[in-house]
């Protein structure tokens, strides 16, 4: 437990090792407070995080060029919506 923690919380923690760096997702529990909210916080920090995401991107390779061409397709169809949204 880290220092200057009271002895009475739980805390849940996950470390995430995500692009040569650690993530530590801390949720404190206090006393009395019910297990389902934490965890219903605990997963809402973590898909914050987008771990997930990224590991199913890493589950299969994408050649550079095809993830250049999706994030040029993506750029221009979010140029198209904001060009409509000013008309």
């Amino acid at each position: 437990m880290p220092p200057g923690i009271p002895r009475r919380s739980i805390w849940l923690f996950i470390h995430l090792i995500r692009k040569d760096r650690i993530i530590m997702i801390i949720v404190p529990i206090k006393e009395g407070e019910n297990i389902d909210r934490a965890l219903k916080k605990f997963k809402r920090k973590f898909e914050k995080t987008g771990a997930g995401k990224e590991l199913r991107a890493r589950k299969n390779y994408t050649k550079k060029s095809v993830r250049m061409r999706e994030q040029k397709l993506k750029a221009i169809y979010v140029q198209q919506l904001r060009q409509n949204a000013e008309i």
